[in-house]
């Protein structure tokens, strides 16, 4: 019987909030929560205190950080990345796993998500995410890998995401840009799995320095050819239109994100 592990991210109070994700007792699903403690510290929940769950504690912050502990405790054939705020149906676990059953040279999947607040556009076709679709874009709780697959290989940027010291965001994005590079089979499923009725990073109208930067960062690693300028100055544009930054501001910090990621990121 395939295994599927959900891993679960939370800091400080969120493990308060992390009983809304569990569903019902399944055969073969286990969540693995890692609970980041920046000083802060309480008892593990009752509603946690369940066979199927396994919370791990890692201090200081960094999502990354985070997410690489909850993956580092797992032990199932599957994981699929969650947050302390995401709601499951009763057959999303099944989707997925059949999903890797039905291709068992499937290394790396993304799936559809839903929200109220970000109304992304999904492609209703499967591709592969070496060439995907036009205008598509990951979020961190649509992946799923087969554990062995990435296990001593691939792991999330630790310079990149929400409490990284400089770049802010993009460690999901990067994430499938070094898998399809590294040669690992990474396809899109039109298939929604979960939904997440809360704001993401990437639709704050308040951009801060360190999320523009992580824009730059991701352009930079993503085309590494003469079209990156080009691009900078698009991505400065399109975020002047839809959040309070202005153009000149936004393309300054794109540029300081692209040279930082030029200099520290060492990717595929």
């Amino acid at each position: 019987m395939t295994t599927i592990d959900i891993l679960i991210c939370t800091l400080n109070e969120g493990i308060n909030k992390v009983a809304s994700v569990l569903l019902p007792q399944q055969e073969g699903v286990r969540y693995v929560v890692s609970w980041q403690q920046d000083g802060y510290q309480c008892d593990i929940p009752l509603a946690l205190l369940r066979s199927d769950v396994t919370v791990v504690t890692l201090p200081g912050r960094g999502l990354s950080r985070n997410r690489n502990n909850a993956i580092a405790h797992s032990t199932a054939d599957i994981c699929l990345i969650a947050d302390d705020d995401v709601a499951y149906t009763p057959d999303a676990f099944r989707a997925v796993i059949d999903t890797f059953e039905g291709n068992p040279h499937l290394d790396v999947a993304t799936f559809r998500s839903q929200s109220e607040f970000e109304k992304k556009q999904f492609p209703d076709y499967s591709f592969s995410l070496a060439k995907p679709a036009k205008g598509y874009y990951v979020t961190s709780f649509e992946i799923a890998f087969r554990r062995t697959s990435i296990a001593g290989r691939l792991s999330f940027n630790e310079l990149l995401g929400l409490g990284a010291p400089v770049l802010h965001a993009g460690e999901e994005s990067v994430f499938i840009i070094e898998a399809a590079r590294s040669g690992l089979n990474c396809r899109y499923f039109p298939i929604t799995i979960v939904t997440h009725n809360h704001p993401t990073t990437g639709v704050n109208p308040v951009q801060t320095p360190g999320t523009i930067m992580a824009q730059g960062a991701y352009i930079h690693i993503a085309y590494r050819n003469c079209t990156a300028p080009l691009r900078y100055v698009l991505k400065a544009w399109r975020m002047s239109r839809s959040t309070r930054t202005g153009f000149f501001r936004a393309l300054y910090y794109i540029i300081k994100g692209a040279a930082y990621a030029k200099r520290h990121l060492n990717i595929l």
